[in-house]
């Protein structure tokens, strides 16, 4: 089993490559940007947005993709700004249930087969509604893991 960890950098509520993508003889990950925009502390609606994490394996090779918990936890990731929080998720599912982790603490990952090209699957993020949030940059660092 081998596994390839690439960095994402959250950058004002942006997910974006933040390294190279990954390579090895049998699967490569790259991701696109999850830019939540300009929060609105009036709003009454949450900010979701989503992104793609593509992983080309070889066709027939199983894979896994797991998430870090970033600056928070799972259950309660936080985009940061000096010691300033901005709460915010990433999910598997578009419904928001299931909290994008590493199969610990009731999250989950995604399972999948390569093909031989790229296979794209979405991140779900969201950053709750009614939030005291302060003007600025807030940024987290999360970790994708492609274990295959």
């Amino acid at each position: 089993m081998r596994t390839i960890w690439m960095q994402l950098g959250l950058l004002a509520g942006v997910l974006a490559l933040g390294a190279p993508p990954a390579r090895s003889a049998r699967c490569s990950v790259s991701t696109s940007g999850l830019n939540f925009g300009t929060y609105d502390v009036f709003s009454p609606l949450n900010d979701d947005i989503t992104a793609t994490i593509n992983v080309n394996c070889h066709s027939g090779s199983p894979y896994s993709i797991s998430l870090s918990s970033g600056s928070g936890t799972f259950a309660a990731r936080t985009l940061t700004n000096g010691t300033r929080l901005l709460a915010y998720n990433l999910f598997l599912d578009s419904t928001h249930l299931t909290i994008w982790g590493d199969g610990s603490a009731g999250t989950g990952t995604f399972s999948g087969t390569g093909t031989g090209s790229n296979i794209a699957t979405p991140v779900y993020g969201r950053v709750p509604a009614g939030q005291k949030a302060w003007i600025g940059s807030y940024t987290d660092v999360i970790t994708i893991t492609v274990t295959f």
